[in-house]
């Protein structure tokens, strides 16, 4: 499984024309709150391979900890809750956390349509 996530990195990012020398996968998961955040009307637009910014949300009143995943500085998602803590925690020290879209999947369960991958770059 490990490989095989790592030759989709590899292949998302020539698709996004950028060329890691190598990077170290922190996370891989699915995007919670897809359609609740009107994911549905950008899905035809979303490529494996798109570059997602990751945003705490620090006023989030349901969780101390949640983090936004964002589109093209549209809010599609959140990191899952039991996946964020050391996200947000990495992120507020200023981590080059990056992350991508990994796998589109037309589903009816709105939790498995996107999952993306957060992984640090090394140079």
């Amino acid at each position: 499984m490990k490989a095989f996530l790592l030759l989709l990195m590899v292949l998302a990012f020539r698709l996004a024309g950028a060329q890691p020398t190598a990077y170290i996968v922190v996370q891989h998961s699915a995007v919670a709150g897809f359609r609740h955040y009107g994911g549905d009307a950008v899905w035809d637009d979303m490529r494996v391979g798109d570059a997602l910014q990751l945003a705490p949300d620090r006023d989030n009143v349901h969780d101390p900890h949640a983090v936004r995943v964002e589109w093209r500085g549209r809010t599609i998602g959140y990191v899952p809750r039991g996946e964020n803590s050391h996200l947000a925690r990495q992120l507020g020290h200023g981590a080059p956390l990056q992350a991508r879209v990994s796998r589109l999947e037309k589903s009816r369960n709105g939790r498995k349509r996107v999952s993306y991958v957060v992984f640090v770059p090394l140079e």
